[in-house]
């Protein structure tokens, strides 16, 4: 992927934004670990961030490729199966950040890249991510998703100065996190009709050259499905860099927004209810698929019906909330207490404009469509129902959106369907 080309695309673009990403190589192909050496030619002091996985997969290959530098290194070790991106794992890292050091590698995907990226954000450091799994697309973003205080948060950082993808080893990782990158693509028909909605409903900043291409290139990858599936390592390459794309274009404008809404909250809800609770929940990217999947049915019934104002009960939220957040409570309604939208009444405007809204929803593919998208990968959707109970999928349908500070069809549906 040629990011200086892409940078020329989006120079003087009708939006009105400058578009840039501060990542300065990107190299996804076979071998694309070799480039590391050379990558790495101007630096001394280098902290290598793995997990135990990512440390017997490349650990060596890495520490081979290094040999000469002064590199220390540092294995996360996993909590409950997995190592959970919050305030304990943030402070290892940085404990191991000295003054002498010059970079932070991080080895591996969404956790490590996350931590790594917020640690070399707050220490004024260059970073470089050597991907080991297609799974997500933040890699290139200039956010990263964290769990602190028991919320969901994404705090701003900068991409990576470096992204590295071998075709080699991304053709070989768990098939569950090559579906689930596959997944988080396949998403990006839900929140982009999210973001169109908002643009109109509240004048929120849009961008139709980013949204374009978010959406041609959910397109390609969707077309590659059976071979993603089977592990082609050319269609492997090109959802990765499909997923790397995606994450330019959030950095192009500063935010998620044309990669993350309703069906990321879905899953941000299942992943905090499940830590909070000690329940199982699905791989990032999968969450994402079946949850707009699960979202194209809602939003099928709503185009069905027409919009009438539902009043806010503030007394049985606070108790709704308190009860599905337990001890991450009263970070949710501090979040919302400040935003306010329950109390705005914009029905003036939803009732005189529905027909134009239920064009905006319309962009979004059927069930019946999501459903053969996520068939195509191998994935199989009435796995979704049977991990999450009725009650988990209607409170995630009304308080999932609480999560976060963006306006999206769960907004519209609590406020006028439910």
């Amino acid at each position: 992927m040629d990011i200086v080309k892409l940078r020329k695309k989006f120079s003087n673009c009708q939006c009105g934004k400058e578009h840039n990403c501060n990542t300065k190589a990107i190299e996804i192909k076979k071998g694309a670990i070799n480039k590391l050496k050379d990558l790495c030619e101007n630096f001394n002091s280098i902290l290598v961030v793995f997990d135990e996985n990512t440390y017997m997969l490349c650990g060596s290959k890495i520490k081979s490729l290094l040999n000469g530098k002064d590199f220390s290194e540092l294995v996360l070790t996993a909590q409950e199966k997995v190592v959970i991106p919050n305030e304990e794992k943030l402070k290892e890292i940085e404990e191991k950040v000295f003054d002498k050091t010059d970079l932070i590698i991080g080895v591996g995907s969404g956790v490590i890249n996350d931590l790594c990226k917020q640690v070399s954000f707050t220490k004024n450091l260059p970073y470089f991510i050597v991907a080991t799994a297609p799974s997500m697309d933040g890699y290139a973003s200039v956010g990263s998703a964290l769990i602190l205080k028991g919320m969901k948060v994404t705090l701003n950082a900068r991409p990576p100065m470096a992204i590295i993808g071998d075709t080699e080893i991304l053709k070989n990782a768990p098939i569950e996190m090559i579906r689930a990158g596959y997944g988080d693509i396949i998403g990006k028909y839900s929140c982009l009709v999210d973001w169109k909605l908002s643009a109109f409903i509240n004048n929120e900043y849009f961008c139709k050259k980013v949204y374009n291409l978010t959406y041609k290139c959910a397109n390609s990858v969707k077309r590659l499905a059976n071979k993603i599936k089977n592990r082609d390592e050319k269609a492997i390459g090109k959802l990765m860099e499909g997923l790397v794309l995606v994450g330019v274009l959030m950095s192009f404008v500063g935010s998620s927004r044309p990669a993350s809404g309703s069906e990321h909250h879905l899953s941000h809800y299942f992943e905090i209810t499940g830590i909070l609770d000690n329940t199982e929940y699905f791989a990032h990217g999968i969450d994402v698929v079946y949850s707009a999947t699960f979202l194209a049915r809602l939003k099928d019934k709503m185009l069905t019906s027409n919009p009438k104002k539902v009043e806010f009960n503030k007394e049985q939220y606070l108790k709704d909330i308190e009860r599905i957040y337990t001890k991450s409570a009263s970070e949710v309604i501090k979040l919302q207490e400040k935003l306010g939208w329950y109390y705005s009444d914009d029905s003036a405007f939803i009732y005189s404009n529905w027909a134009k809204i239920k064009k905006i929803i319309k962009k979004s593919p059927s069930f019946e469509k999501f459903n053969k998208m996520v068939t195509a990968v191998g994935l199989d959707y009435s796995e979704f129902e049977k991990l999450y109970s009725k009650e988990k999928l209607d409170g995630a349908i009304l308080y999932a959106k609480d999560l976060k500070d963006r306006y999206t069809v769960l907004w519209l549906y609590y406020n006028y369907f439910r």
